[in-house]
């Protein structure tokens, strides 16, 4: 059985494993948690036929809280376990959880590779701009100026997007959530889940020890409004207290810029409207920056395209004859005693 074929109703309670939920208190990985479960109870998910697949870092530790099958595999390498659970089980529902120094640093190539390949998965980025496990050093996604025990002058590199890099990387599906969203990111989740690809959110993750409050100049309550835009495809990128401001493209810079809708109610007809399909839209919700632009938070880009695991269920790639042919093809030895 998959997807919404469970003969009885699950609970987010029926995706939780025996297993003692082990993070710092007040970490941002147990809303991740509690939404994954919610999520997959309000799919109906089959438990039998569900994987999480993670490599290492504080968020690779989720496999072991979910009442469903699970890798806690090797640093950055969980998109290599993930795409051989999925081609040789096609049936399978794969999701990979990670962190931004475990997919953006040492399995950085590993994540271009999935999202280039389009394997049918779901990707959990877990961002915290941090390397939380290994006691807080910078990671690739660090804000310039972060000091840490690996850059006690303040780290002098630029930060890498991760939504950009999946962008760049021929993703599919590209969003971005909030742990302390989970009205917001649940329903994300279900999207990812429905899309036929690899689909990718990037989750900011407050890390209390070590990067405590980084994203409060988003999340915090009196701030939500007016720093956060949430996009919906075919609706007008608005936001605002009063949903007064709005964004349109700027042609001279090919970059977004605020008006403000109070002005002008004809201002109204000039701002863009959210496309998923238009990756060109997509890329420039990447580069919002505060403390000029809000932070998107939502589906930023969605497209179909052929999935690496159709493609081996179509051409019957995995048949074990044409294996055995391909390793014994050519000159052999045999090595005698």
């Amino acid at each position: 059985m998959g997807i919404n074929e469970n003969p009885t109703k699950l609970k987010p309670s029926d995706f939780a494993s025996d297993q003692e939920v082990r993070w710092c208190p007040g970490c941002g990985d147990y809303a991740i948690l509690k939404a994954v479960q919610k999520c997959l109870a309000e799919l109906n998910a089959d438990t039998a036929k569900t994987v999480f697949v993670s490599g290492i870092g504080c968020a690779s530790r989720l496999p072991y809280y979910m009442s469903t099958y699970g890798f806690h595999t090797i640093h950055g390498r969980a998109p290599a376990f993930a795409t051989g659970i999925k081609i040789t089980n096609p049936e399978l529902d794969v999701w990979i959880i990670t962190g931004d120094g475990d997919a953006l640093s040492i399995g950085g190539n590993h994540l271009i590779h999935i999202l280039r390949r389009n394997l049918d998965c779901q990707i959990l980025l877990f961002n915290n701009e941090i390397y939380g496990l290994t006691k807080g050093q910078a990671s690739p996604s660090s804000r310039s100026g972060t000091v840490s025990p690996s850059t006690p002058d303040g780290s002098h590199e630029s930060p890498l997007s991760a939504c950009e890099l999946a962008l760049s990387s021929g993703a599919t599906f590209v969003a971005r959530g909030v742990d302390t969203s989970i009205k917001q990111l649940i329903p994300t989740m279900i999207t990812a889940k429905e899309h036929k690809g690899s689909s990718f959110i990037e989750i900011y993750q407050n890390c209390i020890v070590y990067n405590d409050g980084v994203f409060n100049s988003f999340t915090e309550r009196s701030n939500l409004a007016n720093k956060q835009i949430h996009v919906e495809n075919g609706k007008p990128l608005i936001f605002g207290e009063n949903r007064n401001k709005g964004l349109i493209i700027n042609d001279k810079h090919s970059a977004f810029e605020i008006i403000n809708l109070d002005k002008d109610k004809n201002n109204i007809n000039r701002v863009m409207v959210h496309d998923e399909t238009n990756k060109f839209l997509a890329y420039l919700l990447t580069q919002m920056k505060e403390p000029d632009f809000p932070v998107a938070i939502g589906v930023l880009h969605r497209v179909s395209k052929p999935t690496l695991d159709e493609h081996f269920i179509k051409t019957n790639n995995l048949n074990k004859n044409k294996i055995s042919q391909i390793i014994n093809k050519g000159q052999t030895w045999t090595i005698d005693e």
